[in-house]
């Protein structure tokens, strides 16, 4: 075989590769309507625990089955550490950080947020299943980083 040979199938392979990695892209967005979650407001990390909604942590009901989570990410400790939602309630989840960059990630459901100083993150997410959810730091905080935790309890 001739090296152009060679050549042209390692094209068609890189080829075929994009292309279903867009296609995969494609489905992730629209098919399962996963979209990155939007940066909404900004807000002055030193003075975060002071500035609305960020006065007031916790879950507050805003409408029938409809909720906000408005949550702090710091280090090492999510506040408040537990939710708790009635099943089938949507949840906006409203979270920022005052001092590093967290990761926010709710094991088993879509919700993954990175938590910026300064950015305020929003996304909403709707609990079909009861059960016990942990909220998990992906992103390396420090030395503590591996017991940040917490956890939504949907009854």
């Amino acid at each position: 075989m001739k090296i152009e040979t060679y050549e042209k199938a390692y094209l068609a392979l890189g080829g075929a590769t994009l292309a279903a990695a867009l296609l995969v892209l494609l489905y992730t967005s629209v098919g399962m309507d996963i979209h990155l979650p939007s940066r909404v407001a900004e807000v002055d990390p030193a003075t975060v625990r002071t500035t609305p909604p960020f006065d007031q942590l916790g879950v507050r009901q805003t409408g029938p089955g409809k909720y906000e989570a408005v949550i702090l990410g710091q280090v090492w400790a999510f506040l408040p550490q537990e939710i708790r939602v009635p099943v089938g309630a949507e949840v906006t989840f409203t979270a920022t950080s005052p001092d590093v960059i967290h990761g926010f990630m709710i094991a088993g459901t879509r919700v993954n947020m990175m938590l910026i100083p300064g950015q305020i993150s929003r996304m909403t997410y709707t609990f079909r299943r009861p059960g016990e959810y942990a909220i998990i730091c992906h992103e390396y905080c420090g030395l503590g980083h591996q017991g940040m935790v917490g956890r939504v309890i949907v009854e």
